[in-house]
């Protein structure tokens, strides 16, 4: 299982725009269908990362407990799906029903939105203002398969309370850590 940490960018970038296939509804997603008052969360995810399945059910849960208050959530997924069929679209619906996704799951497969957002793992998570700044690149928490850490989703549910509260983010951003993006 390799371990590829979120890249360490210069934050207050724009979210980069995309218009990429949702595999739950068919209908092409763009990023300004997804902008909402109070911010929005970019994840990259998969199918069949054990650090993904690791965190699914509390990413789920973060995001049912913060789409009511106003910030989006899309997920997006990469991977080439040649060499990596687990991930192809229809496992990717298969696994958005599975875990009851309450968002879109967007099909990357050209990889250039993986590659403007310089994702580098799964989960790779960005967090946006509600003018589409990135004010957080970052870990959800500290949980990691085989570790004994708690999967609260603790550090990515205190950044998004700061956005809501419009607080400067004044803790140290920890990165992701998860596998490769599977690059074609």
């Amino acid at each position: 299982m390799a371990r590829t940490p979120t890249t360490n960018i210069p934050l207050g970038f724009k979210a980069p725009t995309f218009k990429l296939p949702d595999v739950v509804s068919n209908k092409d997603i763009e990023l300004s269908d997804l902008v909402t008052e109070n911010g929005l969360v970019v994840m990259f995810i998969c199918n069949h990362c054990p650090f993904v399945v690791h965190v699914i059910e509390q990413i789920v849960s973060l995001a049912n407990d913060y789409l009511g208050k106003k910030i989006g959530f899309v997920s997006i997924s990469s991977n080439d799906i040649v060499n990596y069929p687990d991930d192809s679209p229809e496992k990717m619906r298969k696994f958005a029903q599975k875990y009851y996704f309450p968002f879109p799951y967007l099909y990357d497969e050209s990889q250039k939105i993986a590659k403007a957002y310089d994702a580098a793992c799964t989960p790779d998570f960005s967090v946006f203002d509600q003018n589409l700044n990135c004010i957080y690149r970052g870990q959800l928490d500290d949980a990691r398969p085989g570790n004994e850490e708690p999967n609260n989703g603790k550090d990515l549910r205190l950044v998004l309370d700061y956005l809501l509260q419009n607080k400067k983010l004044d803790f140290e951003q920890k990165p992701s850590l998860g596998c490769n993006i599977k690059w074609k």
